[in-house]
C-alpha cells in the first residue's frame, strides 16, 4: 500500500431533485439530503485512495460522524473534500468537508474506513 496522511479528493455535483431529502425520503424539503452528503462524502474518501491499495485490496466504511450544517437547494454546486488523515495499520480516517459555491461550509466530519482483501471479504459476506 502508497498510502500517507495528505491524499485527497474532490467531488463536485449540482444538487439535482434526486439529491435531495424530498427524493431519498431523509425529509420533506427540496435541498441536499444528508444521505446524499454522506454518500458523496464517503465516495470522496475512495476517489483519495483510488489505485493506492495494493493488487485485490479495496476499503470498506466502519465510522461515520458527519455534522449537516447548512442547505443547499436544488442547483447549488456542492464541492465535497475528503483528505486521510492517518493511517494505523489497514484503519484509514479521513477529515471531509463540503463547501458551496458561495464559500458557506455545508458539513464536516470524519469516515474511518478499513482496507480489506476483495475476494476473502466478498466470500464472507457470501457465507
Amino acid at each position: 500500500m502508497e498510502l500517507g496522511p495528505g491524499l485527497r479528493a474532490d467531488i463536485e455535483v449540482t444538487v439535482g431533485r434526486d439529491d435531495t431529502a424530498e427524493r431519498v425520503g431523509s425529509g420533506d424539503v427540496p435541498v441536499l439530503a444528508t444521505p446524499r452528503l454522506l454518500a458523496l462524502a464517503e465516495a470522496a474518501t475512495v476517489r483519495a485512495v483510488a489505485g493506492r491499495l495494493g493488487e485485490g485490496r479495496t476499503s470498506v466504511g466502519t465510522r461515520v460522524e458527519l455534522n449537516h450544517r447548512a442547505a443547499s437547494p436544488v442547483g447549488a454546486r456542492v464541492t465535497v473534500t475528503a483528505e486521510l488523515t492517518a493511517v494505523d495499520g489497514r484503519r484509514l480516517s479521513f477529515a471531509v468537508s463540503a463547501t458551496d459555491d458561495r464559500g458557506t461550509v455545508v458539513g464536516d466530519g470524519i469516515v474511518e474506513r478499513v482496507v480489506v482483501d476483495r475476494a476473502r471479504f466478498l466470500d464472507g459476506v457470501a457465507r
